[in-house]
């Protein structure tokens, strides 16, 4: 412990597994490995292919790769604690690396959040404005979106690390992840938390929540188009470009609304119940998205059999 005064501050925090049930976590790890894997081959496909393939190089895709960026980046987040704690028993994590983990788990989330906000845009310029979507959505104003919403994340979440450290700790250093989460890192505290939890509040509405708030309204919009359509045909093929972000959009709003209410409000909720949603929410949607992409993007599809055939060749 960091002594000066009146002020604790715990030098590392201790992380925790799934509980009750650490004896198993070599065997629960294996399912983990596989997630990982998926998310960090898959992503990593998806940009291998975009970058490669000159017919992808349009906004939907360019989003696209912006979300396979920010997948990588949180399943590297937690990827080191995690596997880390599963395999070598390791907990402990420094404070200030706590909150460094923390401060980027948080940016990369809320980055996701806006990066599929910008992808429902896309879609519904695209449907409603065909002929306008390639001057309206040019490569400068893919650009400009992506650092905007690089840039929002960073400076909402900036005070975040400052409020905990502010903070007094006294005797509870366990958390209830293999990762660091301001919620958690904020309830250990023994001082006085409304600031942070006004704040974290704020931020979350503010940012994912307007976020899908304009996902839904975006997608009344396109309903509203695609209801107009002369045939079933045209309705169909539009909606069906819409599929696959609307998967992704539910995979990773759910699981994180689930898991800020459960910190929040959810005391009672059994342990077990608040890990696997975590888990969900920070491993799930990097894993996934890239598989679903594949799956329901036509051209995604026809450029990965292409690169394959290419492979053999």
């Amino acid at each position: 412990w960091e002594f000066n005064g009146s002020f604790y501050q715990p030098s590392f925090f201790l992380m925790m597994g799934i509980p009750g049930l650490e004896a198993l976590h070599p065997w629960i790890s294996i399912p983990f490995c596989a997630l990982y894997l998926t998310a960090l081959l898959g992503n990593c496909v998806i940009l291998f292919i975009i970058r490669k393939t000159q017919s992808l190089h349009e906004p939907m895709y360019y989003f696209l790769s912006m979300l396979a960026v920010t997948d990588l980046g949180l399943a590297l987040c937690t990827l080191p604690t995690t596997l880390g704690l599963f395999w070598f028993n390791v907990r402990r994590i420094g404070f200030d690396a706590c909150l460094t983990q923390m401060y980027f788990i948080h940016i990369l989330s809320f980055i996701e959040s806006s990066v599929l906000l910008a992808m429902a845009f896309d879609r519904f310029i695209a449907i409603s404005h065909p002929l306008r979507h390639p001057s309206i959505l040019t490569k400068t104003t893919v650009l400009k979106i992506g650092l905007a919403i690089v840039l929002r994340g960073m400076v909402s979440l900036l005070p975040i690390p400052f409020l905990l450290k502010r903070l007094t700790y006294c005797g509870k250093t366990e958390l209830s992840h293999s990762f660091c989460f301001h919620p958690d890192i904020m309830n250990l505290a023994c001082a006085d938390i409304k600031v942070n939890v006004f704040y974290g509040m704020i931020i979350l509405l503010s940012t994912v929540g307007m976020d899908f708030i304009f996902i839904v309204l975006s997608y009344i919009l396109i309903i509203r188009t695609v209801v107009s359509l002369t045939t079933k045909e045209e309705c169909l093929k539009a909606l069906n470009t819409c599929v696959s972000h609307i998967c992704a959009v539910l995979v990773f709003f759910i699981p994180m609304v689930g898991l800020s209410m459960i910190h929040r409000f959810g005391k009672n909720v059994p342990p077990l119940v608040n890990t696997l949603v975590a888990y969900t929410y920070l491993i799930i949607p990097p894993a996934l998205n890239p598989v679903i992409y594949s799956i329901k993007s036509t051209h995604i599809r026809e450029a990965l059999l292409r690169a394959l055939r290419w492979k053999r060749g």
